[in-house]
């Protein structure tokens, strides 16, 4: 016999197998000794009680041992198949990858960026040196940005794609189990890499080609279909089906389609500030000094509000995370955050951002459908100069951002390179540092104890989302100019995270299959 069945067990209790089975036997009126095997299914952290408690669905055994159900994907040999060209190797690239490959057809793979072992060198020249890279940065290389920002697995987009295939392919590639079972899944930073690697390594096993460096310059189309592409400008290769997976950063290829006159359109984004708290504050607020603190988790919190019918919230909230810079050109700052899979930093940090749309791109008409992108990079190169040309990021603490002065002083921060006091209502667009002071003060009648010197706000938070989308025609899938091109994920603007990106892969390769 099978049951399934929610229990909550104490954060002091969440390991103790013998406990749990009690519990079990207790509300299934049984015995233990009955009990063959015990499953959980689904877990999260109810945070409203005093003492909070973890909250376990198990798939409870009774007289009969579980089936072997180890899930494995459907992966063909495809080496001398006809190709799909595949530009970007973040999670929709690598998902659509993965999914040509079930279907029968050659993914060819071009990442303008380095694999994760040699990427790795051009991140510490950023954090300790502030050089930045083009092409090798927190935005671009194996993973794109989702390899280095933390790894959360979280999307509400559940009616977009099959989530718990996502989960069960990075589960597969050597992501924890846990991901198959947390509310909240996470992988962290320091594990994701080995996972896309793996990743690429059963691309490269069933016949398909990944090739590193190599960044597309150019796209050439005959009749109102695209014809070739041209990499590093020199190689000019023919192709038939393009899935355009670039990532919200590729300003290059947004220019292209612009200096083409093929269809973008600006889209509305978020923009705003990193805020930064010590995370035992965030841990005494959200499990309100619980005496099983020392058991739980770094919290983490998801906040949000209105301002003058503009949406106000926290974005890529990093629980015992490090804020860390994201510029992909020399000239900027752009700030993310990350956390490594133990969450154990002594800081929080996440977003705090403030949505703009089309009256804040006004002033930039005059570039058109990029007006969005003018708009992101003027704030960025504001905040290089105020950095005085680093990547030391311009803060201020939460409580003089309130007072309208600048910071005598700084807390310590997680940001390597260095927090330089500023004054960011001089920084920031008024609209964003309105709304980010209402917002403030929302949250800390939500949670009291928000607003406090020991908080710190360095900015900019710019990169939420594409400011373009690349449109496409909503039945086939293809760009609505050029047949044959697929605009796929964050930077085409139809994804925002691994999860979403990764299901937009897996429909685009769907797309270009069918087509």
């Amino acid at each position: 016999m099978i049951k399934e069945l929610e229990i909550a067990i104490s954060p002091d209790k969440i390991l103790d197998d013998t406990f749990i089975r009690a519990e079990i036997a207790k509300k299934l009126k049984t015995t233990t000794a009955q009990i063959s095997a015990v499953n959980p299914i689904r877990r999260s952290i109810d945070g409203r009680p005093k003492d909070p408690v973890y909250r376990v669905m198990y798939r409870v055994y009774i007289n009969e041992q579980p089936e072997e159900t180890g899930w494995k994907p459907a992966y063909q040999n495809v080496t001398e198949k006809e190709p799909v060209h595949i530009i970007g190797f973040g999670p929709a690239g690598m998902f659509a990858a993965l999914r040509l490959i079930e279907l029968g057809i050659k993914p060819v793979v071009f990442e303008r960026g380095k694999d994760v072992q040699q990427r790795r060198r051009d991140l510490r020249a950023l954090m300790q040196e502030h050089i930045v890279n083009p092409d090798s940065n927190y935005c671009f290389g194996e993973g794109g940005a989702g390899t280095y920002s933390d790894g959360k697995l979280y999307t509400r987009a559940v009616k977009r794609g099959d989530v718990k295939k996502i989960l069960r392919t990075l589960n597969f590639h050597g992501a924890h189990d846990d991901i198959l079972i947390d509310a909240h899944p996470h992988i962290g930073s320091n594990k994701l890499p080995k996972v896309v690697q793996s990743i690429r390594e059963t691309i490269i096993a069933y016949g398909g080609e990944v090739h590193f460096g190599s960044k597309l310059t150019d796209i050439t189309q005959k009749d109102g279909k695209v014809e070739s592409i041209v990499i590093n400008d020199a190689a000019e290769l023919p192709v038939k089906k393009l899935i355009l997976a670039t990532g919200h950063s590729a300003r290059d290829i947004f220019r292209l389609f612009e200096r083409k006159q093929w269809f973008i359109e600006a889209k509305s984004f978020a923009v705003g500030v990193r805020i930064e708290h010590p995370q035992e504050l965030i841990n005494a607020m959200l499990y309100h000094n619980s005496r099983f603190i020392q058991y739980l988790p770094s919290a983490p919190y998801s906040l949000t509000c209105q301002y003058e019918n503009n949406g106000v919230f926290s974005f890529c909230m990093c629980p015992g995370g490090i804020i860390v810079p994201a510029a992909t050109v020399p000239g900027e700052i752009v700030l993310n955050g990350m956390s490594v899979s133990r969450r154990d930093s002594p800081h929080a940090n996440s977003g705090l951002v403030v949505t703009v749309d089309e009256a804040d791109f006004k002033p930039f008409e005059a570039h058109g459908e990029l007006r969005g992108v003018a708009y992101q990079t003027a704030i960025e190169q504001a905040a290089f100069l105020a950095s005085g040309n680093t990547q030391s990021a311009p803060a201020q603490r939460v409580t003089d951002f309130l007072k309208n002065q600048q910071s005598a002083t700084l807390p310590d921060s997680s940001y390597i390179p260095g927090l330089i006091p500023v004054d960011l209502h001089g920084l920031l667009p008024v609209k964003i540092n309105a709304g980010i002071a209402h917002a403030l003060k929302d949250f800390d009648k939500k949670h009291p104890g928000y607003i406090t010197e020991s908080a710190v706000m360095a900015a900019p938070e710019t990169r939420t989302s594409s400011p373009v989308r690349i449109t496409r025609d909503k039945e086939t899938g293809m760009h609505v100019g050029i047949a044959g091109i697929f605009p796929c994920g964050e930077g085409a603007g139809y994804a925002g995270g691994i999860v979403s990106a990764a299901m937009d892969g897996d429909l685009c390769a769907e797309a270009a299959a069918k087509s």
